[in-house]
């Protein structure tokens, strides 16, 4: 890819960011978003986390060794921290390292595989 295609790709992203983020105060302006955009603000945050889970949990293999004893910690750890703390960019933080962790030292054939 040329440096001119690099460039069109970032200038295209950094759009594409920029128009997320301004659209609705330009839609909006100062009156009350509509019911469904509500709607969506408070129901999409859930789902798209609960989406996440499905996705990192969905190779986990419970049936052979060590039958997602690293994935139910790594998710205990991270549920335990958010009840705890309530500091959702902790929780992320710590139960990725701590998943990343026991894989690592507490079962390392599974790293390799």
């Amino acid at each position: 890819m040329s440096e001119f295609q690099i460039g069109i790709m970032v200038a295209c992203g950094a759009a594409a960011t920029i128009l997320t983020r301004f659209l609705p105060f330009w839609l909006f302006g100062t009156r009350e978003p509509p019911r469904f955009v509500l709607y969506l603000g408070r129901t999409l945050p859930p789902a798209v986390m609960a989406m996440l889970v499905v996705f990192c949990l969905k190779d986990a293999k419970v049936l052979t060794w060590p039958f997602g004893i690293p994935e139910i910690l790594g998710v205990a750890i991270t549920a335990g921290l958010y009840l705890w703390r309530k500091n959702m960019l902790l929780c992320v933080i710590v139960g990725t390292a701590s998943y990343m962790a026991l894989l690592q030292f507490v079962f390392p054939a599974m790293a390799n595989s």
